[in-house]
């Protein structure tokens, strides 16, 4: 996928595109000294980053606010904020528990005045009440759902970006966890699942 197949799958805007191309660019440069992402990644940014993100807005399309759990390089975080700019009411909270890595995110929302604050604590700290929490590559489904419980009792529900590994860890998680779940096959990659969980419960035996 490159930036014009993407701007056509995510309905982007050329103000989105721009945006996007910014991030991109910072992305590359910092990658280079502070291994952000998998450098050998960086070339299929639009399908693999990009377009991975921004599939999420299709599954809450009413959703307006978003915590994006272990932000890291702003996967989904950084893409939902660029692409729900200028929507009202739209705000995205990018938690992150490391400082280098939360200065990245700060400079890049300044740089581009997005609908997003940079929270450097723990995701399971925070008391934010929000539609969706979202996170990829963070932790198995069952400790990930630890952090996110606290927003679950806030109302949220999650959308978590998985691999194909997606069905065992929801299984795994089971034996500490009552919820609803629904899989996804991921546009970006049908080897990878998006995971809609809601109505999250610990487990009487946990």
């Amino acid at each position: 996928m490159n930036a014009s197949q993407f701007a056509q799958a995510a309905d982007a805007t050329p103000d989105q595109m721009a945006d996007l191309e910014a991030f991109r660019d910072r992305l590359e440069q910092v990658n280079a000294v502070m291994n952000l992402i998998g450098p050998d990644t960086l070339p299929d940014f639009w399908n693999r980053h990009a377009y991975d993100s921004a599939q999420l807005l299709g599954h809450a399309p009413d959703a307006r606010t978003w915590a994006d759990l272990g932000a890291g390089a702003g996967f989904p975080g950084l893409v939902l904020s660029i692409l729900l700019k200028g929507r009202e009411g739209a705000h995205v909270w990018l938690i992150d528990s490391l400082g280098k890595r939360c200065r990245f995110l700060q400079e890049v929302v300044d740089y581009l005045a997005l609908p997003a604050t940079v929270i450097n604590g723990r995701a399971e700290a925070q008391t934010l009440s929000v539609d969706i929490i979202t996170a990829r590559a963070v932790a198995p489904l069952d400790k990930l759902l630890g952090y996110a419980q606290p927003y679950f009792e806030r109302g949220a529900e999650g959308l978590f970006l998985k691999g194909e590994k997606a069905e065992t860890e929801v299984a795994a998680a089971r034996a500490a966890w009552r919820f609803d779940v629904s899989l996804s096959t991921s546009e970006s990659d049908p080897r990878g699942r998006i995971v809609h969980v809601r109505s999250l419960r610990r487990a009487r035996s946990a």
